[in-house]
């Protein structure tokens, strides 16, 4: 695989939640329901604080539970299942890990298809035109914007997420890390490591 490998399999899309989102949003604050300053501050808590939450325990699991771990890779629904995280919009997932080898990043280059019950709303540089296009053709610039240096031997693979497949990223755990429990874990792991435009960092 080189850097501008990309693995993608888009067909027909269903209707868009995040559309449907907005359209409700607007029909809110038309008829002074909630006002737009709320609804900023309850996105913001979900996209950051508890959206990633359910991905954050996954991957917590799987860095301290070998069985688990296999079962992600082997059948990840069936492993994120186990934990009650399967919904609308993340009914078929892959895990894909990063090694020593190989860093892996998500990219949805048709629209904004993300695993909504793992991560939550997707972060505004996600559905942009330029993340969609320039991660495909520098991933590795990309990366190096977002703060991820890697090493020159590790080779980048860019995912694809589509209407029928989401991508988890499973990062490598922090040697610091090692020894902790999983709740302690579960901090570490940050959304846009999930996604591979991040590595996982001690929480503050």
């Amino acid at each position: 695989m080189t850097d501008n490998d990309t693995h993608h399999h888009h067909r027909h899309l269903p209707p868009d939640p995040e559309y449907t989102a907005e359209k409700l949003q607007e029909l809110l604050i038309q008829k002074g329901l909630v006002d737009e300053k709320t609804l900023d501050e309850i996105v913001n808590i979900y996209e950051h604080k508890i959206g990633p939450q359910n991905g954050s325990t996954v991957v917590a699991k799987s860095w301290v539970d070998e069985e688990f771990k296999k079962l992600l890779f082997d059948n990840p629904t069936e492993a994120i299942r186990s934990l009650g995280f399967l919904g609308r919009q993340g009914e078929h997932i892959i895990a894909v890990e990063n090694t020593t080898e190989t860093h892996n990043m998500v990219v949805c280059t048709l629209c904004s298809c993300y695993p909504w019950p793992l991560l939550g709303i997707p972060p505004n540089w996600y559905k942009s035109d330029s993340y969609r296009k320039r991660a495909v053709k520098e991933p590795r610039k990309v990366l190096q914007e977002f703060g991820v240096e890697l090493q020159d031997t590790q080779k980048v693979k860019v995912w694809d997420s589509t209407a029928e497949i989401r991508y988890l990223v499973v990062p490598m755990q922090p040697e610091e890390s090692k020894g902790l429990s999983e709740d302690e874990l579960i901090p570490w792991v940050t959304r846009n490591s999930m996604i591979g435009t991040g590595l996982p960092t001690e929480p503050k």
